[in-house]
């Protein structure tokens, strides 16, 4: 056989092999999701351990050790953000009568100014609604979890996942390194050098991108709180955070972020005037993100397009569920290096030259 003919018949191979691949992912994505998260946090976290196992601690306490850190600052982030959020919806519900009044008194006939559209509103239906729910609401944080064990098979199976990960988790950081030296042997030698090439272009643009997203996601955050608090809006902390935690999705943190500023700085201050400080935090916001932070934290060699995060999304939030949405732009950033590389190896193919 022929050497070209050979190649070809390799890539076929390939070709069978990533799509029998995607057949699996997807026959197997109602489970998938823990295995896969807890993937992405041992990647994550493999590098601290190696770093314990190389100042003298045994592996498999070290393991121990990551994952009472990682359990201790998830818990540590629910206790704060919990209360805190719910004493700001209470402060959003204290202030709704004033909103109301400036609804109907300033937007309202503006509106009908405008437009010559007739409103008729009954504000205090509004007003008595919202207390009578913020009422049966209120204590939300410390009846959730007895609420939790009646929701049925979903409930069921967000605890069913709570507690794999974590298990999941610790047999991947304990065999790390064995589980890499298993995979490395099955490959075939005739694939070896290609796939070892790929895997270390792999693992720099994974490294790159999860460790500098989360740090943008951190860094952007405390920028939107800290700038929105010291223009004086109320709801700097909550606003803030949803619009650091979104950047992650191109323009999506700036363009939430800034609508829900807009709309609570209008409803505090009561002028447009003093609503220009909140659009300035969110323009600095923007160019910190896309000039400065983003850049030097991830770079641009990822290369994923807004349309092609926005469409990784919504797919893998749609196999996954809400952990997909959360693996999708890590996984997506890999495919992306394999991608390129097929594209490059279908250019140098007798199919694409003949």
């Amino acid at each position: 056989m022929s050497n070209n003919n050979e190649s070809e018949l390799h890539r076929l191979w390939w070709l069978f092999f990533v799509l029998a691949s995607c057949g699996l992912i997807y026959l197997l994505s109602p489970i998938l999701t823990p295995f896969l998260l807890a993937a992405v946090i041992a990647y994550i976290c493999n590098p601290l351990v190696t770093w314990l196992s190389e100042h003298k601690v045994p592996r498999t306490l070290g393991v121990v050790i990551v994952l009472f850190i990682i359990i201790g600052l998830v818990i540590t982030l629910m206790l704060i953000m919990v209360p805190l959020f719910e004493k700001e919806a209470g402060r959003l519900i204290e202030r709704l009568p004033n909103y109301f009044e400036v609804i109907k008194k300033q937007i309202v006939p503006w509106i009908e100014m405008r437009f010559g559209i007739n409103f008729q509103l009954d504000m205090s239906v509004f007003k008595d609604g919202m207390f009578t729910h913020w009422q049966s609401a209120s204590g939300m944080a410390a009846r959730v979890l007895p609420s939790l064990t009646s929701g049925g098979m979903a409930i069921v199976e967000f605890f069913v996942n709570l507690v794999l990960v974590p298990v999941v988790l610790f047999y991947l950081l304990r065999d790390w390194n064995l589980i890499i030296k298993q995979i490395d042997a099955m490959i075939p030698r005739y694939w070896h050098e290609s796939i070892s090439i790929l895997a270390r272009e792999t693992d720099q643009v994974l490294a790159e991108f999860l460790r500098g997203q989360l740090s943008v996601i951190f860094i952007m955050s405390i920028c939107y709180i800290g700038g929105l608090w010291i223009v004086g809006l109320e709801f700097a902390l909550p606003i803030g955070l949803v619009a650091g935690i979104l950047v992650f999705v191109p323009y999506l943190g700036m363009i939430v972020g800034l609508t829900l500023a807009t709309f609570a700085a209008f409803m505090q201050f009561q002028g447009w005037t003093d609503v220009i400080p909140v659009w300035i935090v969110f323009a600095i916001g923007q160019l910190l993100e896309g000039m400065i932070i983003t850049p030097w934290l991830i770079g641009e060699r990822i290369g994923l397009h807004p349309v092609m995060v926005i469409f990784a999304l919504l797919a893998f939030g749609q196999l996954f569920g809400f952990f997909g949405i959360l693996l999708a732009l890590p996984v997506s950033a890999v495919l992306l290096v394999w991608l390129r590389y097929i594209q490059h190896s279908y250019l140098k193919s007798n199919l694409y030259k003949s």
